[in-house]
């Protein structure tokens, strides 16, 4: 369909109302949607709380009605109402809430994809959702893959997300303030990819020399010459969305360093480091998590907690355990909520506050 025979969202909610009254027919509302302490055996549909869930356009249906279409203003309020009443929930695990967040994030944007819109206005809202679904994959925990959230298809989210955005970016001719900011995010969230790297090292000269975005070069420079000082002390100054796009890297960036630490200190009657100095190194989060850390890669420590480099000792089972990375990320937020955030960016222009890469 031609750009210009899209139509144009009228919708005012975050849900249409045919939509609410089926899926509340068909008890198909989430615990998040429903009245609370709603009673009986129907749970009954809060139209202030029901989100439009994804549906994956039919082929050879005719395309949606005006009226089931949320227009951009609509949309970003949505995120908005996502980052602030169902991200920071606490009855709920970071995996449920990841799950359906996930889910009407993509259906915010096949609801822009299918409207006619502004591509200064659509990039608002691709990089509110894209901000949200970043955080909330983030905070899951090592168990997420036991959970409702399925790691592999909220991966295929996020990458979804930046290429919807990157392909507005290019689609129109701007003013887009934030992109440097998500170009770089993109480049952090796909560390180490050379395709990556070569598609933000075709961006505009001028774009590439934002701060935002050299310090994501830099960020990935480190971690390519596996220079554990350098990219840990990168990223314990990243501001919060940026850690939050990095966070999926630091399990790997720490078995790393820590393989080419058995590998230069490795002796038959065993060279030994403090737990301190590796703690600061790799940016943990304290002792129990640094001897976590060893147990995992067989490294055993000594009674005067030194790590102790045993020749043929070093092993990588399983996956890097990731942590719980409060040093490099949930520490960046306290006393802000994640709606703060977005809307503080929105307001700055940028992801967080650029540093300089050195």
């Amino acid at each position: 369909m031609r750009d210009f025979e899209l139509p144009v969202g009228t919708c005012p909610d975050m849900c249409p109302t045919a939509e609410r009254v089926r899926r509340e027919q068909e008890r198909r509302l989430h615990r998040f949607e429903v009245t609370p302490g709603c009673g009986g055996a129907r749970p009954r549909a809060d139209p202030q709380r029901v989100v439009k869930e994804y549906s994956r356009p039919a082929a050879g249906r005719p395309p949606p009605q005006p009226c089931q279409l949320r227009p951009p203003s609509v949309l970003l309020a949505t995120v908005r109402y996502l980052a602030r009443e169902v991200a920071e929930r606490t009855d709920a695990s970071p995996a449920e809430v990841a799950s359906f967040v996930a889910d009407r994030l993509r259906a915010v944007r096949l609801d822009l994809a299918l409207q006619r819109a502004g591509h200064a206005e659509a990039a608002l809202v691709l990089e509110a959702a894209l901000a949200v679904l970043l955080a909330v994959v983030a905070r899951l925990g090592p168990d997420a893959q036991h959970g409702p959230a399925d790691p592999v298809l909220l991966q295929a989210q996020v990458q979804e997300g930046f290429g919807s955005l990157r392909r507005c970016y290019a689609q129109g001719a701007g003013p887009h303030p934030r992109q440097a900011a998500f170009q770089g995010l993109f480049l952090l969230y796909n560390l180490g990819s050379v395709q990556a790297l070569h598609e933000v090292l075709q961006l505009p000269a001028a774009l590439r020399a934002c701060p935002a975005l050299r310090t994501a070069l830099a960020v990935d420079a480190a971690f390519r010459e596996s220079n554990a000082a350098r990219l840990f002390r990168l990223l314990r100054a990243l501001p919060y969305l940026e850690s939050c796009a990095v966070r999926c890297h630091v399990g790997l960036a720490r078995r790393q360093a820590l393989a080419r630490l058995a590998r230069a200190l490795s002796t038959p009657k065993g060279q030994t480091v403090p737990l301190s100095f590796l703690i600061h190194l790799l940016a943990l989060d304290g002792s129990e998590e640094a001897q976590s850390l060893c147990q995992s890669h067989d490294l055993p420590l000594d009674a005067e907690q030194r790590v102790v480099f045993l020749r043929g000792r070093y092993d990588e089972k399983g996956l890097p355990p990731a942590g719980d990375c409060t040093v490099l990320l949930r520490s960046k937020i306290e006393g802000r909520t994640l709606e703060d955030v977005v809307m503080a960016e929105e307001e700055d222009g940028g992801v967080g506050q650029p540093m300089s890469p050195v």
